[in-house]
């Protein structure tokens, strides 16, 4: 019987982009790092309950017609305003909704990440 999720997981390229775009843009912090070649090639961070990690193998490529992942966001204004700063790509303009705010935006391999809060 399924008991809760472990981790979602998103293919990359490129991690050093990829870690740019999470840690730098997002502002996620590592916590784990597992090199089973002596290469970076999977990263976890801790949110809540939950664990996001990004992984990068020629057998796992990405898709941006796959999954997206969530992340709830205490100032939606403000993170919206960051990422547009940052250049970031977005599908669309964010949006308001009877029980939350949220956009889609893309991260340098075309995975969507929703920026979500809660109403």
């Amino acid at each position: 019987m399924i008991q809760e999720i472990a981790f979602t997981a998103y293919a990359v390229t490129d991690m050093a982009r990829s870690r740019a775009f999470y840690e730098g843009v997002l502002g996620l912090k590592p916590s784990a790092q597992f090199n089973p070649t002596n290469s970076p090639n999977w990263i976890e961070y801790d949110l809540g309950q939950g664990t996001f990690a990004i992984g990068c193998s020629p057998e796992w490529p990405p898709s941006e017609v796959g999954a997206a992942i969530a992340f709830e966001v205490a100032d939606f204004d403000a993170i919206i305003t960051a990422l547009k700063k940052a250049s970031v790509p977005f599908k669309g303009e964010p949006g308001s909704y009877p029980t939350c705010s949220m956009a889609v935006i893309l991260d340098p391999d075309k995975n969507k990440v929703l920026i979500h809060k809660r109403k």
